[in-house]
């Protein structure tokens, strides 16, 4: 068997702490965490430990919760489910139980309708992140992926439930994919979606419903994402076969769809200049006309917000396309700060972000499968009382970011020309 996957590393324990970044409050969201959460912030030792046990109390009630007759009580556990594993570190708590907790997800996926299957594709994302890139997590969606990719390609199936999985089956296969062949399996299951949105040959667009082109985008999105672990043969095949193509979705009605196509297209046009800095694409000049037509779109028939929103992301899109460029954004948590510089790193921030939601934050300081990914190191566990002390002042962090915009620059670029075949990955 073949690896494809980032050596992200083994999961390990790593108990939620307190301080004014964490995201941790947003569990007050859910009313059934709420007087959990207010007893460990007025109390000492035993009242966390007491709040940890109304906690966990609580999620075993879910997870029984989760095979109740009412369709309603399921989809509640599910959402109380994701919630805390959107906010805290669960690991030991879930490794315990995550044989039962798929087998949950199963039937939910199976049995369930719409809302309650969507819930559950997400639950399913949200384990995999919780217990990280290894066997605990391969071994889970070994279970699930048949069923997740039934439900893709099932034309009857519900469309929320296949728009959910789309975009799952996606993060999932990053996080647990284990052989390279499946990975390129599953990207064929989204090309063969995404592409039916794609112009005619006589430069007219398919008539698709607003329902099915947010299927097709949320499956070029997860295709996108799997792009990022490609190799440099896999890459080039890819580069050959689609990119030519992908301009076509630029067309769409759909404001989403020509959006997540022009950051697909930005994304590799980076990653084949990564591999080969002299990279040259043929219809190089028309793909620009047209990226810089919708950068200034001035539709009447379009409306205000879509048109605002467009025009920002293809301004930068025509950027990346022409000169490689790409508008840097720092995300910082506790005492740390992560800069998102390139369109892999993007998409990946993003896909993420789509299940953990205002928990991103609290996966960055405490997750250190997330923190692998993002090459943050080993969690940095500090009180509030360390935090503030360790604030700097804006014109040094100013300093801080320019040395390291600099260093990042030469040591991304030594990563690029290292970039191998699949046995790295």
């Amino acid at each position: 068997m073949t690896s494809c996957k980032m050596n992200w590393g083994q999961h390990g324990a790593v108990q939620p702490f307190s301080d004014e970044d964490a995201s941790i409050e947003t569990l007050s969201h859910c009313s059934s965490f709420s007087d959990s959460t207010s007893v460990a912030d007025e109390g000492g030792d035993g009242s966390e430990d007491t709040a940890q046990e109304d906690f966990q109390y609580k999620l075993k009630g879910f997870i029984d919760s989760t095979v109740d007759k009412s369709a309603k009580t399921r989809q509640g556990a599910l959402d109380g489910l994701k919630t805390a594993m959107a906010t805290r570190i669960l690991y030991e708590f879930i490794s315990e139980r995550r044989m039962t907790i798929t087998d949950s997800i199963e039937r939910c996926l199976k049995k369930g309708k719409g809302e309650e299957q969507r819930a559950a594709a997400s639950l399913a994302c949200l384990l995999c992140i919780q217990l990280g890139s290894g066997i605990e997590s391969e071994e889970v969606f070994k279970t699930l992926k048949p069923i997740f990719k039934n439900i893709l390609v099932d034309g009857s199936a519900n469309i929320q439930a296949r728009q959910a999985v789309a975009t799952s089956l996606g993060l999932c296969t990053l996080v647990a994919e284990d052989d390279v062949l499946d990975v390129q399996a599953t990207m064929e299951c989204f090309e063969n979606l995404f592409t039916r949105s794609y112009a005619r040959a006589d430069g007219t667009c398919p008539s698709i419903n607003p329902q099915t082109s947010q299927l097709h985008t949320n499956a070029l999105l997860s295709w996108a994402l799997l792009l990022t672990i490609c190799s440099a043969n896999q890459l080039k095949e890819i580069l050959r076969k689609h990119l030519p193509k992908l301009p076509k979705l630029l067309e769409s009605e759909d404001v989403n769809m020509r959006i997540v196509a022009g950051e697909t297209i930005a994304l590799l046009f980076e990653l084949a200049r990564d591999t080969e800095p002299e990279f040259e694409f043929e219809e190089w000049d028309q793909l620009c006309i047209k990226l810089s037509a919708l950068a200034t779109d001035c539709n009447k028939h379009r409306a205000k917000n879509d048109k605002r929103k467009q025009r920002s992301v293809f301004r930068d899109v025509l950027k990346a396309v022409e000169d490689g460029d790409f508008q840097s954004e720092t995300i910082r948590f506790g005492t740390e700060r992560m800069s998102i510089d390139s369109w892999v790193r993007k998409r990946t921030y993003d896909a993420f972000r789509e299940f953990v939601g205002s928990g991103m934050n609290y996966h960055l300081q405490a997750n250190e499968f997330i923190r692998d990914v993002f090459e943050l190191g080993p969690p940095i566990l500090v009180d509030s009382a360390t935090m503030k002390a360790m604030k700097i002042s804006r014109f040094e962090r100013h300093l801080h970011n320019s040395a390291a915009f600099k260093a990042r620059t030469k040591a991304r670029s030594k990563f690029r020309d290292k970039r191998v075949d699949v046995g790295e990955f």
